[in-house]
């Protein structure tokens, strides 16, 4: 299958704990798109204290990838990875975060052992300003291993989630494998991911994409690797 929209990926040379220098990035992309990628979105962290990048910080390093139009890339464009705390929430609220282009959607990441205070609030103020939050690998949250119902307020509220495909064969450890079958087959996620970080990740990207076909079938592989992220970048997702 073609025509894979990959809306979590770290390419961009040297901003975060993505890909170390600009071969990497380019060797990434292509790995990508020889999995079935032909449109990857660059979500570098935005991160207070860790990965403290401003958004015009990212569109400059965004324009000195210098992608150009080579036969073996894919198409490509810039949003972020929000770590949601005060900080970052006050750019998204502000304008000075990046959402995916449009401005439809927003990429927000939690803390590992626990949602944010006020998450719900914050979800809700996000779509006041009509941005829908796109949650990042739900399924490596230690509350969702728990339980996952922690997450039906917010899908009740509009948030998405997306799947990040490794998560499926173990990349992660089984505690987020066991995760990612559970909300995959209770159809918990409108889109997939490859949220890599090297191009040697692409190899773990292409086994889920394997495994996400045996479970659920081509079909809605193919929904959840295309056609939900087209849905959530245009804004016409019916939750």
């Amino acid at each position: 299958m073609r025509g894979f929209v990959d809306l979590h990926c770290h390419w961009i040379a040297a901003i975060d704990d993505g890909a170390p220098t600009r071969d990497e990035g380019l060797a990434m992309l292509r790995a990508l798109r020889g999995a079935g990628f032909d449109f990857v979105m660059a979500t570098p962290h935005m991160r207070p204290a860790l990965f403290d990048n401003a958004k015009t910080d990212l569109e400059r390093a965004f324009h000195a990838m210098a992608i150009g139009s080579e036969s073996d890339m894919p198409e490509v464009g810039l949003s972020s990875e929000h770590y949601f705390d005060d900080i970052v929430f006050q750019r998204l609220m502000s304008g000075e975060a990046l959402p995916y282009p449009g401005g439809k959607a927003v990429l927000v990441e939690f803390p590992t052992d626990a949602f944010p205070a006020r998450v719900a609030d914050r979800f809700f103020d996000l779509r006041m300003r009509k941005l829908r939050p796109v949650l990042a690998h739900p399924e490596r949250y230690r509350p969702v291993w728990k339980d996952r119902t922690v997450l039906d307020p917010f899908l009740d509220s509009g948030v998405v989630l997306l799947l990040d495909v490794a998560a499926l064969t173990g990349k992660y450890g089984r505690a987020p494998e066991r995760a990612a079958h559970e909300l995959l087959e209770d159809g918990y996620y409108i889109a997939a991911c490859s949220d890599a970080h090297r191009a040697k990740d692409v190899e773990d990207v292409a086994r889920g994409i394997a495994r996400l076909e045996k479970l659920v079938g081509q079909e809605e592989a193919a929904y959840l690797l295309g056609e939900g992220p087209l849905a959530i970048l245009n804004g016409t997702l019916d939750t």
